[in-house]
């Protein structure tokens, strides 16, 4: 199996820079030869030097038509490398990729141009959230003059994929892109109060930021789920999202403890007050959040049943 990397984005959004600077790394001054394959060309163009040092040969293929199992197979035979970077083009559907059997997936990254991340995710939305979805590490660079929508922009990715990194950077490194101020509800509140936004956003800020919500008590609605392999004395309560488009939900909920979880039903609404913990359990397989209920109680379905971020 040959290890692949795919670098996705749009055009200039610093791939070529991002490629580069990984390839003029110690780790990449090997015999091992590199097959780097670029799908589109953009205003930077690739250092010799660089390519030489790291034993990388480049190939371009233009269309997308080209880019198929028989080009790949046969790229790979003229050359024989030992791994494979992938420059792909940000118009061509991630969806429709197919790659030989063999090539496989070892890390996808996608990089953004933060001055210009409004407009594609605007316009381009489904696009944009396919290069997203499958991205274990995602770096949204040149944010010098969004830096007040970085919150904004980070709440619109991890909608998409929760699980990925994701890196802000300007022209002096790595920004933090959530504060507290930035929340739409009172941290430091007795009871956090979650409306149906405020929970999306408390959802996706507690994976980066456990810490920030041990030992909080919060409060909001939502729907049970009762996965049929969860441990007794626990449930699910949690939120529908639509994180792109109406094709594209996702359900947002942590374990919950809680005594009388075997009198609740699927997809029925209750109000729920619980501790958040911070602690390790196995259905995640890792430490993460688990609620200790303090309060569940049967209610009536909000207005608005989906939270909607996009």
């Amino acid at each position: 199996m040959i290890p692949i990397y795919m670098i996705n984005g749009f055009l200039d959004s610093g791939k070529t820079e991002f490629i580069q600077y990984t390839l003029s790394q110690p780790y990449f001054q090997s015999r091992a030869k590199t097959l780097l394959i670029v799908c589109e060309e953009g205003e930077i163009e690739y250092d010799e030097e660089i390519l030489e040092k790291s034993n990388t040969v480049m190939e371009i293929v233009e269309e997308e038509e080209d880019f198929t199992s028989q080009k790949l197979i046969a790229l790979e035979k003229k050359h024989r490398p030992s791994r494979i970077i992938v420059e792909y083009n940000g118009m061509w559907n991630v969806k429709k990729m197919k790659m030989p059997w063999h090539w496989k997936i070892e890390q996808q990254i996608t990089c953004i141009d933060g001055s210009t991340f409004s407009t594609y995710f605007t316009n381009m939305k489904s696009l944009l959230a396919e290069m997203l979805r499958k991205s274990e590490l995602i770096i949204m660079n040149r944010c010098d003059d969004v830096l007040d929508q970085l919150p904004s922009f980070k709440r619109n990715i991890k909608a998409i994929n929760q699980k990925a990194e994701l890196i802000f950077e300007d022209k002096n490194g790595e920004v933090n892109a959530t504060l507290e101020e930035d929340l739409p509800f009172d941290i430091n509140a007795d009871v956090i109060k979650l409306d149906d936004m405020g929970y999306g956003i408390w959802y996706l800020d507690v994976l980066d930021n456990m810490e920030r919500y041990r030992g909080k008590t919060v409060e909001f609605l939502a729907t049970v789920l009762k996965p049929s392999k969860m441990q007794a004395g626990y449930f699910v309560p949690g939120r529908v999202a639509m994180t792109c488009c109406a094709d594209d939900m996702a359900f947002l909920g942590y374990a919950c403890k809680y005594a009388g979880s075997a009198m609740l039903s699927d997809k029925e609404w209750v109000k729920v007050t619980a501790k958040v913990n911070i602690e390790y359990f196995a259905d995640y397989g890792k430490e993460g959040p688990v609620l200790e209920a303090l309060s569940v109680v049967k209610t009536k379905a909000p207005k608005e049943e989906v939270i909607n971020f996009v």
